[in-house]
């Protein structure tokens, strides 16, 4: 059974473009033999990832993420049983939401900053949708 796994989180120190790069590392190094698929956005200090594959596999990677000193708050947004992957591209895809148009964060927020602790888990959803369908995703490598 494929599940879709939606948290954001708050780093522990100013995101700095290494820290970004060595999350997406670790993950496409250790995603592809536990079979999980998915997207990592990030904006000022807050995460937000998605995780897609089976179910034991994306809740131990959660747990594990849970554990990570790198950041605090973490908060599931949305955990759902999906009949296929979105983000199945991708052992990790990322967006810089804050390089995302203005226009389009402001679509599913109360101000153009993203702040998915404030918002709904489906409007959060539905931000990354577009970011998709826009090709605002990178970072394409399996």
């Amino acid at each position: 059974m494929l599940v879709r796994c939606l948290y954001a989180s708050r780093a522990m120190a100013p995101l700095r473009e290494g820290l970004v790069e060595s999350i997406l590392e670790q993950s496409r190094r250790n995603n592809p033999r536990l079979g999980v698929t998915g997207l990592l956005c990030y904006s000022g200090d807050v995460f937000i990832q998605v995780l897609e594959g089976g179910r034991d596999a994306v809740c131990e990677l959660f747990n594990e993420i849970v554990r990570d000193e790198r950041h605090s708050n973490v908060r599931i947004l949305l955990f759902d049983e999906i009949p296929a992957r979105k983000f199945g591209g991708w052992t990790m895809g990322q967006a810089n939401v804050s390089k995302a148009s203005q226009t389009i964060v402001l679509k599913y927020s109360e101000k153009p900053v993203f702040d998915p602790f404030t918002g709904s888990g489906a409007a959060t959803m539905a931000l990354l949708n577009e970011l998709l369908e826009s090709g605002s995703i990178t970072s394409r490598c399996r």
